[in-house]
């Protein structure tokens, strides 16, 4: 000790903490929070795959189906139709092709276009078509990111799929 400072206590020692009644209880209730929220999100995240995969898979997996262009010509309540020119080998002219009505779809605008397999039915292709096509994910994950943030208090996680979803959202938005 240096003799010009005074004479100190030795620290007090800690008080011991004493268990909380039930807190096994409230452990057990915390841990059944993170995983039914962590369920919650990874429910919500599949749903926005299975979504937008009806549709994504034939942009993406274009090769070996039927591609061309579609020139709408006429819109009803959820689907336009018009017809179809073939682009690719082994494709066929048609009168009439329906794709979903959306804000994407315009009538007297022609698409590039791919034809579901087994019917009728074109989906837009390139960039456009792809990104419009994974919306519902990124809607998925912007919903996730809430249930991320509240329910799993993991607040830069959720940033950051919010912030993906957003992005996702306004591609499509601006390609469209």
């Amino acid at each position: 000790m240096i003799p010009a400072m005074p004479a100190s206590r030795a620290p007090a020692s800690r008080s011991r903490r004493r268990p909380r009644p039930g807190g096994g209880a409230s452990a057990g209730l915390r841990y059944a929070r993170l995983a039914a929220m962590g369920a919650l999100a990874v429910v919500i995240l599949i749903a926005g795959v299975w979504g937008s995969w009806g549709c994504a898979q034939h942009v993406m997996l274009s090769k070996g189906r039927e591609q061309g262009t579609m020139t709408v010509s006429r819109c009803g309540g959820e689907t336009c139709w018009g017809p179809y020119e073939p682009v690719s080998t082994g494709s066929r002219t048609r009168e009439r092709v329906d794709i979903e009505r959306s804000v994407a779809v315009e009538s007297g605008r022609t698409y590039t276009v791919v034809v579901k397999p087994g019917s009728s039915e074109v989906v837009r292709t390139g960039p456009a078509g792809l990104l419009h096509a994974w919306v519902p994910l990124g809607g998925a994950l912007l919903l996730a990111s809430v249930v991320v943030a509240g329910g799993l208090r993991m607040v830069r996680s959720a940033w950051v799929l919010g912030g993906a979803g957003i992005a996702l959202v306004t591609a499509a938005w601006v390609a469209l």
